[in-house]
């Protein structure tokens, strides 16, 4: 959790806080999307995080996924905008948050992949080869990729 949240959660307690997080579909050169199955949760999803203050969307989703998986993004192109319903979380600890998601997709990185303390595994997957169990948060995008939607999605 990052010093902002942790600042804010002093101030408001569990209510909702309105959060940023960048996300990346990347995609290597046979077409697959990396997964990331997370420790926190037994769900996949895409590497990713929280904006921090002064970050741009492209330094949080570069941070956040070398920070995740070991790669570096070269470039990143913007997949979609994403808010509604599906952006609110109430946590086990009490939190409630609502989050906008900017996705950026990648073709163009470079790296071992590489876990860190936040993943259980990662994993590069064809389109028929994505698990039932997305985060549900992030399934709303997976499924996009899969599905092939003009970009950049706003939803």
């Amino acid at each position: 959790m990052n010093d902002y949240i942790k600042t804010m959660r002093k101030l408001i307690g569990k209510e909702t806080l309105i959060t940023v997080g960048c996300g990346a579909i990347i995609e290597d050169g046979l077409g697959r999307i990396l997964l990331q199955k997370r420790t926190d949760y037994n769900h996949w999803g895409i590497p990713g995080g929280i904006l921090e203050i002064g970050e741009t969307f492209e330094e949080t989703v570069k941070r956040e996924v070398q920070e995740e998986t070991n790669l570096q993004l070269n470039k990143v192109e913007l997949f979609g905008i994403y808010s509604g319903e599906n952006g609110f979380a109430h946590y086990s600890n009490g939190d409630k948050v609502f989050s906008v998601q900017i996705i950026f997709k990648v073709t163009d990185f470079n790296g071992k992949l590489i876990a860190n303390n936040e993943s259980k595994d990662l994993a590069f997957l064809h389109k028929n080869e994505i698990p039932k169990s997305l985060n549900n948060h992030q399934a709303p995008f997976i499924l996009d990729w899969v599905n092939g939607v003009s970009q950049p999605v706003i939803k």
